[in-house]
């Protein structure tokens, strides 16, 4: 067989999310055929999404059935050259933001984070949540950034991840009082002067609203997606509104709405009860045509997890863990559909 016959036999794979086939979408980079063995170059940029799996899965049976072994690999164009890139070894940058406080935007960024680490992924966790850093807390990192002798800083490691949070930087119990300017010049020389090395993903932890730290984070970062957080009640939706809009004016994609203290299970009846409401995320996803990303329940064993350092999506017997991984499953799915769209 030749690249030709390859590339027919290519057709027979179907995007998942997009519809049509790897080949009439432009997905296939390059194909060389050297004996019985296919390499096969794919502009897939979600690595250990499921679906993206799915496809490669499904190119690799599609070639065995032809008596070829594929020899795979993902490669996704960038129009900005690397020595002009902000963060030229992260393939993808997925803002967590909530347009109020309390809703549990830090916990979603925490076990996003590591829910994808758990599936195979590299990972960086970067807590630009100036005013009220939490994530070393609900990761228990307790070991701090080293630099090196080029003044650069070496981020330390949980569960896989990669960390960097403005809670190394400043006392335990000292209050940030920033202004706007030197929250910028702080931001920018945090995930410009960290050795992150190679990652698949950085998801970043916003603070609630729409100032300084977003405005900074999407003029200056390449991010390739933001997942806005809110609960079911009113309150929280129209401020999950407002942040919708940010990212809108910014032309950053929203990968979509995540709704957080769904429902409460009580765990002596059995009973759910809609503390917050019910259904409201997905509803609020529905009339903006954004993907409705999943919904988590109100659980105590959350709360644990996220004082105790032990994020619940790593909790393979909790019911709320398996909320958790379905969650980060959709957001993983949509960062590759963005980036596959790209290639069309």
């Amino acid at each position: 067989m030749d690249e030709a016959d390859v590339r027919d036999r290519l057709r027979e794979v179907e995007d998942p999310d997009l519809g049509d086939d790897i080949v009439s979408l432009g997905l296939v980079n390059d194909v060389t055929v050297e004996g019985e063995t296919a390499s096969i170059s794919l502009a897939l940029g979600a690595p250990y999404a499921p679906n993206e799996t799915q496809i490669a899965d499904q190119v690799r049976e599609v070639l065995a059935e032809a008596g070829l072994e594929a020899d795979l690999s993902a490669r996704v164009e960038d129009d900005v050259p690397p020595d002009e890139q902000i963060l030229p070894g992260v393939k993808n940058v997925i803002a967590v933001a909530s347009g109020k406080g309390g809703v549990g935007k830090s916990t979603l960024a925490v076990n996003i984070a590591a829910g994808l680490s758990q599936l195979g992924a590299r990972v960086g966790l970067f807590d630009a949540d100036v005013y009220g850093p939490n994530v070393p807390r609900m990761v228990d990192a307790d070991e701090h950034p080293h630099a090196t002798e080029e003044e650069k800083l070496i981020p330390p490691e949980k569960y896989g991840l990669k960390l960097m949070s403005m809670a190394f930087l400043v006392g335990e119990d000292d209050p940030v009082i920033w202004r706007g300017p030197m929250v910028h010049k702080v931001l920018t020389q945090l995930w410009e002067d960290v050795e992150w090395g190679q990652l698949d993903y950085m998801v970043v932890d916003l603070p609630p609203g729409t100032g300084d730290t977003q405005l900074t984070l999407l003029q200056s970062v390449p991010v390739t997606g933001a997942v806005i957080v809110t609960t079911p009640q009113d309150v929280a939706l129209d401020d999950a509104r407002k942040g919708l809009r940010m990212f809108g004016k910014h032309d950053t994609p929203v990968l979509g709405i995540a709704e957080n203290m769904s429902t409460f299970r009580c765990p002596d009846c059995g009973s759910e009860h809609d503390i917050f409401g019910r259904g409201g995320g997905a509803a609020f996803a529905e009339e903006n045509d954004m993907p409705f990303l999943g919904a988590i329940p109100i659980d105590p064993s959350v709360r644990t997890g996220g004082d105790e350092g032990k994020p619940i999506v790593l909790d393979e017997d909790s019911e709320t863990g398996d909320a958790f991984r379905v969650l980060t499953e959709n957001v993983a799915n949509n960062v590759g559909v963005l980036n596959r769209r790209e290639q069309e």
